[in-house]
């Protein structure tokens, strides 16, 4: 087995919103088919402000929300409009293209709020990168939850420790919540070839790496490896089969060829885009950006 540890790098969005990015890293572009990896805050949002991402498109990928804290409305171009809330789980499907926009719902934004979460992007399989979109939302009550020695998990998407999320998956993977009191320990899912750990809070060993909040290890090849908690926890598990072929990344863009990147920066481009609009948020979007 190969663990690596993983600094993450963080950006500050404004007014106090930071984002810290965990993944792609040199030490890790994917694992399983996870590409992406960020944490969002925690962030204190005052009265009459909060996040504002707008309108912007996605290929090739699916996109999860999980937060701790906070509400976030997702709007997007197949007219869902929904307010996620901590517990429960954003899946959207880009497949060909997709459009959407979170922002903070007008309730929250009016008293403020704290947001806290994850947001993860999951590369679709090359049989599946350009089919029709799509977006699910999955209530907390839907997901299951299973009891360990020393805490419990919420299996957020895939299949892990003897259970399934009713999340629609592509490939084999895991996404797990797991809230763990200091001394417990527990081997990752054996049916993976490929795992990873993010400490939210706390401290924990992962495949005798050492690990504080906010750091993360990567492991693949050879025995799972073993979680071992230090500290009170929370830390999020992931990971899955090895994808089918290395995908390029570029912005929001993932596919398996260059050819299909170049042609959705064509698209989202041109003045008159033929990415669709996101119905009730028509009048802005991010715009293409100049590397």
């Amino acid at each position: 087995m190969t663990t690596d540890f993983i600094d993450g790098k963080q950006k500050d969005l404004g007014d106090g919103f930071k984002v810290r990015r965990m993944l792609p890293h040199l030490k890790a572009r994917h694992v399983g088919p996870f590409v992406f990896f960020d944490q969002m805050g925690p962030a204190d949002f005052g009265e009459d402000s909060g996040m504002d991402v707008r309108p912007h498109p996605h290929i090739g990928l699916a996109t999860v929300t999980w937060l701790f804290a906070g509400a976030i409305r997702h709007r997007d171009s197949l007219g869902s409009l929904v307010d996620i809330h901590p517990g429960d789980v954003n899946w959207m499907t880009a497949g060909r293209g997709i459009v959407h926009s979170e922002r903070t719902p007008p309730d929250e934004r009016h008293r403020g709020q704290a947001l806290h979460g994850i947001q993860v992007w999951v590369a679709l399989p090359k049989t599946h990168e350009t089919m029709d979109p799509e977006f699910h939302h999955h209530a907390a009550a839907t997901l299951p939850k299973v009891d360990v020695e020393g805490g419990q998990l919420v299996v957020i998407a895939g299949e892990a420790f003897g259970a399934a999320s009713p999340v629609r998956v592509f490939a084999p993977m895991f996404f797990v919540e797991a809230r763990l009191r200091k001394g417990a320990r527990m081997p990752m899912p054996a049916q993976h070839a490929e795992w990873g750990a993010y400490v939210v809070e706390g401290a924990a060993r992962f495949g005798g790496v050492e690990l504080k909040a906010l750091d993360m290890a990567v492991a693949h090849d050879g025995e799972p490896p073993v979680l071992e908690v230090t500290e009170d926890a929370l830390i999020m598990l992931f990971g899955g089969a090895p994808l089918d072929g290395e995908p390029h990344l570029w912005w929001n863009f993932v596919a398996s060829s260059k050819e299909l990147i170049e042609a959705a920066k064509a698209d989202w481009s041109t003045q008159a885009s033929r990415f669709p609009v996101v119905p009730g948020d028509e009048h802005e979007r991010i715009p293409l950006p100049v590397y």
